[in-house]
């Protein structure tokens, strides 16, 4: 059975071709893994550059995009299967059913509130999915520097911190993510 991998990235490309690099590395290796690429449906920035680079190596890619940002975000029509959806609840809430985990790459706010989302619902018990950080360039260290910060403060567990998984290396990141085994966090929510 193939694993799903959910990339959150952004719609633009960023201000380094590393950020690009990054991404034609891990959207080849999701193919080569033969794995699936779920993402946000476009094909703009590193969005279109992973998902072409997983084309380009015959793997498959659906995309989920909102109604209103088919023509805002240039949606992508050469993927495997787009699937259009009503708005950003619904984008996030199918994008979550089809994954096996989520990747964040760099990206703006809608990529800080996507891997935010799936990393509270491990956190709280909705699954027990791997949630990851591509730290390309370090651009996740002032948050991961924040997060430990909120540790110290005790707003955040240092056990649910820890399930966060970081890396620089797409091919690391992946083979970490499959030997993912979620622990007992003492969830809100008992599954």
């Amino acid at each position: 059975m193939k694993k799903n991998i959910c990339v959150f990235c952004g719609a633009s490309l960023g201000q380094d071709i590393e950020y690009q690099t990054a991404a034609k590395q891990l959207g080849k290796l999701i193919a080569s893994q033969n794995r699936r690429l779920i993402y946000g449906g476009g094909n703009k920035g590193l969005m279109g550059v992973i998902a072409n680079e997983v084309l380009e190596n015959g793997g498959e890619v659906i995309g989920i995009i909102p109604e209103a940002l088919v023509k805002a975000e240039t949606s992508h029509h050469g993927i495997t299967q787009l699937q259009v959806v009503n708005d950003m609840h619904a984008r996030k809430a199918r994008m979550a059913e089809l994954a096996d985990g989520f990747i964040a790459m760099p990206g703006g706010s809608g990529t800080l509130e996507e891997i935010f989302e799936v990393w509270t619902g491990a956190q709280i018990g909705y699954h027990e999915k791997p949630v990851a950080l591509l730290n390309v360039k370090l651009f996740w260290q002032p948050m991961l520097q924040f997060l430990n910060h909120a540790v110290n403060e005790g707003f955040i567990r240092q056990s649910f911190y820890n399930t966060l998984i970081v890396s620089d290396s797409p091919s690391h990141l992946l083979q970490t993510m499959d030997q993912y085994i979620p622990k007992d966090l003492n969830r809100w929510i008992k599954r």
